[in-house]
């Protein structure tokens, strides 16, 4: 009951900053960032099947939050529970492992958990949209894109970062410790700058997600990525900075490229480098174990060709 609780209030509290922040599109309000998809999969990842129930509560208290529930609402909690239900289930198919390193899991993450999954719950909250006539025919697609896109956002950027909780470290030696605090004072100095000015500056928010990926791996990465995605978002939604001439279907699509090829850098770069490093510490294990075989056999002869003639001879005697 504790972790059932818990898991609807950390879904609860990640839905709650979620709607911070929302977008206009065809008179419905998305959020281009929806957190509590991530928080339901890395809850599924990390407890299994048994926390479903929490993630029905959670989004039953966003939803009560918003609005009185509606006896239709149980279609949008059933949509919401369902869709990182199904992604944990193709996850699990895939022998998917949450410390992301291999770059097949940040594949099966991005193709399975985020697109795939989340095309339920978009496809069930528009349809019902649809059919309560809130939306137009002309406006489903629309509507069922930003829907979309903000439930699989929330999956490549919330999700890596809950699962890298468990085996989180901070560098030891003060030269990690160094370039951590510069990494941190040029992303904090250059994405507001680049997502605020009027030119089109995002692209120089890159460098940053490879200099992380490269030298912190999954958890530099994602930090910079969640970072720059919600100054982006900020951005989007006051029509500020590169945001501020596009119309508002125009900042949709422009936001939800920014944040999936960032998220994508952040995710599929520090996943290969990770992976690289681990095949290369297990071809140095293995050297140093034919190494150490190599010795023990070194010693056996040479202490095979010391010994006094009479053993030598008896030895070769049972040999034969």
């Amino acid at each position: 009951m504790l972790q059932t609780l818990g898991v609807a209030a950390c879904y609860y509290v990640a839905g709650r900053l979620g709607l911070l922040r929302g977008l206009v599109v065809e008179g419905a309000v998305v959020s281009p960032i929806w957190p509590p998809t991530g928080v339901a999969l890395a809850a599924l990842l990390t407890f299994g099947l048994r926390c479903t129930l929490g993630i029905a509560l959670g989004a039953l208290f966003v939803l009560m939050s918003i609005d009185t529930p509606q006896p239709q609402s149980v279609i949008v909690i059933a949509g919401n529970t369902a869709a990182p239900v199904i992604g944990y289930l193709l996850l699990r198919r895939q022998h998917f492992k949450p410390d992301l390193a291999r770059l097949r899991d940040g594949l099966a993450l991005v193709f399975l958990g985020a697109v795939a999954a989340m095309l339920i719950s978009s496809t069930t909250g528009a349809v019902l949209l649809l059919a309560e006539g809130s939306l137009s025919a002309d406006s489903f697609w629309s509507v069922w894109l930003a829907w979309w896109a903000g439930d699989a956002m929330g999956v490549l950027i919330v999700t890596p970062l809950l699962l890298l909780l468990r085996r989180a470290h901070w560098p030891v030696h003060l030269s990690r410790w160094k370039e951590a605090l510069l990494l941190a004072a040029a992303t904090a100095t250059l994405v507001p700058v680049a997502t605020h000015a009027r030119s089109s500056m995002l692209f120089a928010i890159y460098p940053l997600l490879v200099w992380s990926a490269l030298r912190f791996q999954l958890a530099g990465s994602m930090l910079c990525a969640l970072y720059a995605s919600v100054m982006a978002t900020i951005a989007a939604t006051d029509h500020s900075g590169p945001f501020s001439v596009l119309d508002r279907m125009d900042v949709m699509i422009n936001l939800l490229i920014f944040n999936a090829a960032a998220a994508l850098t952040a995710l599929l770069l520090s996943s290969m480098i990770s992976e690289q490093q681990h095949m290369r510490r297990s071809v140095e294990r293995a050297c140093q174990e034919l190494v150490e075989v190599l010795e023990h056999l070194t010693a056996g002869e040479t202490a095979s060709n010391r010994a006094p003639p009479e053993e030598d001879g008896r030895r070769r005697g049972e040999e034969l």
